[in-house]
């Protein structure tokens, strides 16, 4: 996950998603591959920063973690505010999760400063057996909204990984989202930075991580 290479741009992403759902559970198995089954439920907003490569493309990511309680939404607006990535998270074991994803959008979209913020859906828990919400569901509700879909299991590591690279390389591969902030911090020169895979762009109407 860490690279020794300059990286070619820092992008911020979001988790969001009811409590209970396992949001920092993702976090922390992709940030430190660990997984604690008693961690604690967030308390306003954790963040965590490492880089990551994609398709020979170094990022910085600064990943923000909100609670998902109501008694925290006082912090939305400057948690939205100039992410062009964004996770959003149901547990596949809770109907009542999935039904929310609505209310996460509509939240997104109102507060979101990019119009054209990548989204990664990830259904989270797949290592369990009381499975409430089909893959079928979760795969056709991120093709109706225009999201990335995976199924993932921050226990088992399933998913995990390639949840961040595929949402990583769809923002790097979308033009505008990111240039614009690299050039309000100073106008870095990328004239030898070359994006891979660009042509991999289509694969993506679909909604579905379908490479790993």
């Amino acid at each position: 996950m860490e690279s020794g290479e300059t990286p070619i741009t820092t992008l911020k992403l979001l988790i969001i998603g009811d409590s209970g759902v396992g949001k920092s559970s993702l976090l922390l198995r992709f940030t430190d591959d660990n997984f604690d089954p008693d961690h604690a439920a967030t308390i306003g907003v954790d963040f965590k920063v490492t880089t990551l490569t994609v398709n020979g493309n170094s990022s910085k990511l600064a990943i923000w973690d909100t609670a998902g309680q109501e008694r925290f939404r006082t912090l939305t607006p400057s948690y939205y505010r100039g992410a062009q990535g964004c996770i959003l998270v149901y547990d596949v074991t809770s109907r009542s999760s999935f039904d929310q994803l609505g209310v996460w959008l509509r939240e997104l979209d109102m507060y979101s400063t990019h119009s054209n913020v990548v989204k990664m859906l990830v259904g989270n828990k797949t290592d369990k057996s009381d499975r409430e919400v089909s893959r079928e569901e979760g795969l056709n509700y991120a093709k109706k909204h225009s999201m990335l879909f995976i199924e993932a299991s921050a226990k088992t590591r399933e998913g995990v990984q390639c949840a961040f690279e595929e949402l990583v390389d769809k923002i790097i591969q979308t033009p505008g989202l990111w240039e614009a902030d690299e050039n309000m911090r100073g106008n870095r020169n990328r004239s030898g930075l070359q994006l891979n895979g660009a042509d991999r762009n289509s694969q993506y109407g679909a909604g579905y991580c379908g490479s790993c």
